[in-house]
C-alpha cells in the first residue's frame, strides 16, 4: 500500500526473449538448482541494482528508496516480461533506478540460463510510467 505521503514512481518494463527450451525447463522446474531458483534470485538482484544505482551511473545521488517491486512473468513458450516499480517519497524522480533494476533483472536471468541456451535476447527495455522528478510520463 504507497501512503499518500509517498508516490508511486517509475515501471520500466523489459521483454526478454529466449528459447523455447527454456520455457519447457522452467515449466517443469528442472532448471539445475546450482545457483538458485532463476526468477527468485533474479528478483533480489534486481532489489539490489535498484539500492547501488547511484554506485553505477556517475552524478546520480544516492536515494532512500521506500519500496521495490520486480514482477517477472512468462507470457509464451519464446518471452518473458520484467517489470520493476520503484517508490520514493520526495520530488525526485527515480527512472535511473527502475531501469538498472529491471536490467539486472534480466540479466540475471540470462546468467543463470546461459548454460542451456545463449540464443536469449534481452530488448525493448522502456519507461511505462513516472511521476515526481521535473514531469509526469505515462508511455503505457
Amino acid at each position: 500500500m504507497i501512503k499518500k505521503s509517498q508516490k508511486e514512481m517509475p515501471l520500466q518494463k523489459l521483454l526478454c526473449f529466449w528459447v523455447r527450451k527454456l520455457y519447457l525447463i522452467l515449466r517443469m522446474m528442472k532448471l539445475p538448482q546450482k545457483k538458485g531458483p532463476v526468477f527468485q534470485t533474479a528478483i533480489v538482484a534486481g532489489i539490489q541494482a535498484v539500492k547501488k544505482t547511484s554506485e553505477l551511473i556517475p552524478m546520480c545521488h544516492p536515494l532512500l528508496i521506500n519500496g521495490v517491486d520486480i514482477d517477472i512473468e512468462i507470457l509464451d513458450e519464446e518471452s518473458i516480461e520484467i517489470i520493476c516499480q520503484v517508490v520514493i517519497e520526495g520530488k525526485t524522480g527515480v527512472e535511473m533506478e527502475a531501469l538498472t533494476g529491471v536490467n539486472i533483472t534480466a540479466l540475471t536471468v540470462y546468467d543463470m540460463c546461459k548454460s542451456i541456451s545463449q540464443k536469449m535476447v534481452i530488448k525493448e527495455v522502456k519507461l511505462l510510467q513516472k511521476t515526481g522528478g521535473k514531469s509526469d510520463i505515462k508511455n503505457r
